[in-house]
């Protein structure tokens, strides 16, 4: 009964994301935001291998998230096809990865979470003043192309296709594809050998070690498998928006937008970071174009999306850890004990 549910439920709703481009509904509007939540999605997943599974909160995602936007960006102005710099970017994600992973992760808890907040903040001030230190090296000056790596403040832009519209629609069913590629990639590390050692790790890391498992290495590959994931998705981004700076695509931000899905939906679990994202676009697209009238003042939300963001986050965690599965687990034992009630009243009756 649950299955024929899910499936009556799930069929209409996937063939209307299909069908998204060809409807044309609000301008191009619900294809673009399609194109977000299919993308976030992607990073909620990938963040939730290695926060979820494993228990490593991790604040400095966005680093990979940039460094997938700038590999793209870089190498497509040289002349490389910008298809084929998906997978380096995401290897190059990967890489950077494995380069800070293995000291940060030796790190335990708030002491980790902190590092990667380090982490995310130098790699921002690196990409922000590249341009100007590799321009005072002599050795390093050829790298420079008119003048230019990642641009500074002023980011980098690439050209966008004659055929805008053709463009777009290839990329929102290109983010779909790897938005599944990436569910189906948490579902087999959830249920393989692979993510019982990651749970074991987050359960308690001293007793996962003395039954045999390497947790430096698991929570390594974690993390290495989590920003490939990431990387991927910012090089998607920087190809449909064609432009990127700094403070956009490494801003905190972006960290705490990959830490929040997850905990809102269901933290550790395969669908919690679907909902939670899809959950996070669309309260992000209210208060992005929300304005508070409070009698001669007119305060724009988007100003304080940070702050709404906090709040979240704190009542969920105070309330409802588990997020919105633990909400419909809650409304499930609430509605069986009310028919168990009720069944019991009639056959008194």
């Amino acid at each position: 009964m649950s299955r024929s549910w899910k499936l009556w439920v799930g069929g209409p709703v996937l063939a209307f994301l299909v069908l998204i481009p060809f409807l044309e509904l609000q301008g191009g509007y619900l294809q673009t935001l399609g194109f977000l939540t299919f993308l976030y999605i992607t990073m909620s997943t990938a963040w939730n291998i290695l926060g979820g599974y494993a228990g490593q909160t991790s604040f400095g995602h966005a680093t990979f998230y940039g460094l997938g936007a700038y590999t793209t960006c870089i190498l497509t102005l040289r002349g490389i096809p910008a298809l084929l710099t998906i997978p380096v970017a995401g290897m190059i994600a990967s890489l950077y990865g494995l380069l800070w992973g293995y000291p940060c992760l030796r790190l335990r808890g708030q002491y980790f979470a902190i590092a990667t907040i380090g982490v995310g903040e130098a790699t921002r001030l690196l990409m922000l003043n590249l341009d100007d230190l590799i321009k005072n090296n002599s050795l390093l000056k050829g790298f420079l192309q008119k003048g230019v790596l990642t641009g500074g403040a002023t980011g980098l832009m690439l050209p966008t296709p004659p055929d805008i519209q053709a463009y777009a629609t290839a990329f929102y069913y290109g983010v779909m594809g790897l938005m599944f590629f990436a569910l189906f990639v948490s579902w087999r590390v959830k249920n393989g050998k692979f993510g019982l050692g990651l749970f074991a790790i987050n359960m308690d890391m001293d007793a996962a070690e003395t039954v045999g498992v390497n947790t430096t290495r698991y929570k390594i590959l974690a993390l290495m498998l989590s920003a490939f994931l990431v990387g991927i998705s910012g090089s998607i981004y920087a190809q449909y928006v064609f432009y990127i700076d700094p403070q956009t695509v490494f801003g905190f931000p972006m960290s705490i937008a990959m830490v929040l899905m997850p905990i809102i939906g269901g933290i550790g679990t395969l669908i919690g970071p679907v909902l939670g994202a899809v959950f996070y676009i669309v309260v992000q697209d209210r208060i992005l174009t929300a304005n508070l009238n409070l009698g001669l003042i007119k305060l724009s939300l988007s100003s304080l999306h940070l702050l709404v963001y906090g709040g979240l986050l704190v009542l969920i965690i105070l309330f409802e850890p588990k997020g919105l599965l633990g909400v419909h687990h809650r409304f499930n034992i609430w509605w069986n004990k009310r028919k168990r009630r009720s069944l019991a009243a009639t056959e008194k009756a």
